[in-house]
């Protein structure tokens, strides 16, 4: 889920915070990509008809590793250099929305009985979405596919999001790739909407920016995260009555939860009981990441040739030909990137001259150049 209606309240209160962008605009840039998003996104959109997706011989699922092998090769392609962050074991807090998502989907999975004995292929559709789950296969399948691809994979301890966010804190990536929005939460420095987007070629990156989301609310890094706690996140329930901008209003009047509470009208908003939204914080503020984030060097290889074709071709009945071609694909845009971009060869130049002022200027270039017509003319005649 993220942050609930958090797009929303950003495009309404801080507007310059967000710009759409090119997806070739990127180029040499390292990105995070939170991969359990994009293998959900794959396995909704890629190769499906109806209920079904696609499969190889054997009748297991490959929407999830052609989704990700052709989307990585665009990023590939177009100079980038994407590094895979991968979930550990989520937070205990997590857990009560992990079983509610767990309900949902036994929901979906009768409604979609139902829509298929009737034949309405809209619910068909509608219900076959939310009866997705990212498995412990899906991942470990596109794990193999990317590092025999030589792109890095990450195993986060914890959340994917937190642990992109780390990286891009730390300077390792440009930026952090994902639909959810908590990825601001955690503080990544810039985030990217759409990057990983199977369903459209044309569908604009939408870059956010902390820094300028929260000078334009006017909030802390502190204040903002209680603004997303009190929004709706996957840690615990929001107070029952407040809406984003009823938020946004809340925090920016009294600062913090704590005063929130001790101020609204307990009446008109109901406060959930045994509240944890300490603990929601401390997860924002202080995750759990990889130790060693620092020290980590990203590296990314050529392509293991024999070992895409058996995994891909002989294991999962991928075409061989187009296997082929793709790799060759693969090693061009390597190539490609390996130049780097543009800004990286140019340092600024820090002039140490003291500027003169307009009117100075303007006198010095006067008398230069009456200077020089006097030269050019030898002179007044006699």
């Amino acid at each position: 889920m993220g942050i609930k209606g958090l797009t929303k309240l950003l495009a309404d209160n801080a507007p310059k915070c967000m710009k759409e962008q090119k997806f070739e605009s990127y180029f040499g840039r390292k990105v995070a990509v939170d991969a359990s998003m994009s293998i959900y996104q794959f396995l909704i959109v890629v190769g499906r008809s109806g209920t079904e997706m696609l499969t190889n011989e054997a009748g297991e699922v490959t929407s999830h590793l052609q989704g990700m092998f052709t989307r990585t090769i665009r990023l590939l392609e177009a100079g980038m250099k994407p590094v895979y962050v991968f979930d550990g074991a989520p937070p205990d807090l997590k857990k009560q929305e992990l079983a509610k998502r767990y309900s949902r989907r036994a929901d979906a999975t009768e409604d979609l009985a139902t829509a298929i004995e009737t034949g309405d292929k809209e619910d068909i559709e509608k219900f076959s979405k939310r009866t997705v789950k990212v498995t412990k296969q899906h991942n470990e399948d596109c794990k193999k596919l990317l590092r025999l691809m030589g792109v890095p994979v990450i195993e986060a301890p914890s959340e994917a999001e937190a642990e992109c966010a780390a990286l891009c804190k730390n300077g390792k990536v440009y930026a952090v790739a994902s639909e959810d929005m908590d990825s601001l939460t955690f503080g990544a420095p810039r985030f990217l909407r759409h990057l990983m987007d199977p369903s459209s070629r044309k569908t604009p990156v939408m870059q956010f920016e902390v820094s300028k989301i929260l000078e334009e609310l006017n909030l802390s890094m502190d204040q903002f995260i209680d603004l997303c706690i009190l929004c709706g996140c996957d840690y615990c329930d929001s107070i029952r009555g407040i809406g984003g901008q009823t938020a946004l209003k809340l925090i920016r009047q009294h600062g913090s939860i704590e005063n929130i509470i001790e101020n609204i009208n307990k009446e008109r908003y109901q406060i959930p009981e045994n509240w944890p939204y300490l603990e929601a914080r401390r997860l924002f503020k202080e995750p759990l990441v990889s130790a060693d984030g620092e020290q980590l060097e990203l590296k990314w290889t050529p392509p293991d040739e024999e070992g895409l074709i058996n995994f891909l071709v002989n294991e999962n009945g991928f075409n061989n030909d187009r296997v082929t071609k793709a790799i060759e694909k693969i090693k061009a845009a390597k190539n490609k990137s390996s130049q780097g971009r543009l800004e990286s060869f140019f340092k600024p130049v820090v002039s140490t001259s003291v500027p003169l002022k307009r009117k100075e200027t303007q006198q010095t270039v006067t008398k230069e150049n009456t200077n020089k017509k006097s030269k050019a003319g030898g002179g007044k005649k006699k």
